[in-house]
């Protein structure tokens, strides 16, 4: 039977940026809804029938790329909640090379040009929201990244089971 699972697609964050932003995920984040890491989605529900084949597509593509550089500027609002926004154009070019290669098997988010986030804050009143956006954008300073990986996890009922870690090699020229 094939697996009908969604797969969720990450830029692993360099271990100083997870520290940082899991730390800011724990401060403003419900508890009770806290149940993943901080972390930078590129496509949230890839379908599991083709599970064989994302994994050899990423690890192709890690092989053939080098770390995307990213800056984690801005703070963004998302009503009940915050996030931190993450440009990089590299990245952006990764995605889009995944995407065109699983066409027409994305939905919904996965199948609209990408909005590059850390959510550090969500399902939150309004006002709370914004009052952790006063504050960061006080204090927050851009971070300059690395992005050295691609992770999959199986999602089964909101809860994140490991599939595979994809290390992205090719040397910058």
């Amino acid at each position: 039977m094939r697996d009908r699972t969604p797969h969720i697609v990450l830029a692993v964050l360099p271990d100083a940026a997870q520290a940082r932003l899991d730390g800011l995920r724990r401060a403003h984040y419900p508890p009770e809804r806290n149940r993943v890491p901080a972390h930078c989605t590129l496509f949230h529900a890839i379908p599991g029938m083709i599970a064989e084949e994302l994994a050899a597509v990423l690890a192709t593509i890690a092989a053939a790329t080098p770390p995307p550089r990213a800056r984690i500027d801005r703070i963004i609002d998302l009503d009940g909640g915050t996030a931190l926004g993450v440009t990089s154009p590299d990245l952006i070019d990764l995605r889009g090379d995944l995407a065109d290669r699983f066409h027409g098997l994305l939905s919904g988010a996965d199948a609209v040009p990408p909005r590059l986030h850390v959510t550090i804050q969500n399902k939150v009143e309004r006002r709370t929201a914004h009052q952790l956006q006063s504050a960061l954008r006080s204090t927050w300073q851009p971070l300059d990244i690395t992005i050295p990986a691609l992770a999959v996890h199986r999602v089964v009922d909101g809860a994140w089971f490991p599939v595979g870690t994809w290390r992205l090699r090719q040397a910058r020229r």
